[in-house]
């Protein structure tokens, strides 16, 4: 994939995933190596609302599952360059942020919740 389109994002906002038994992907075991590894880049805070919807479908993947992941992979063969450069401060305060995405989950009512807070 590293020669594939790049993506500007990870996911389109306007994606909604749900549950259903209309396209079934062919090799689960795929899906579940390659969301299992995105984990692992979840380190790089654009990605983690992306990756953490995918593996929500652990369970009963689908064709528009394999697409969003397939674009986050995209996403991250356009972006392999891309870095935060982080300095030390004199400042040590801590500073915390916080976003939810009340009841967006299609089949239970769930809502996602994430934060982030930085000492310095």
């Amino acid at each position: 994939m590293v020669t594939s389109k790049p993506q500007p994002t990870p996911m389109i906002s306007s994606v909604r995933l749900i549950v259903d038994d209309s396209y079934s992907i062919d090799d689960p075991t795929l899906y579940h190596s390659i969301v299992g590894a995105l984990q692992y880049v979840t380190l790089r805070s654009e990605l983690s609302f992306s990756v953490n919807k995918v593996c929500q479908y652990m369970h009963k993947q689908q064709l528009t599952h394999w697409k969003v992941v397939k674009r986050i992979l995209h996403y991250l063969a356009s972006t392999a360059t891309h870095g935060l450069r982080l300095y030390s401060s004199p400042n040590y305060s801590i500073v915390g942020f916080n976003d939810s995405d009340w009841a967006s989950d299609l089949d239970d009512r769930k809502s996602t919740t994430g934060y982030c807070i930085f000492v310095g």
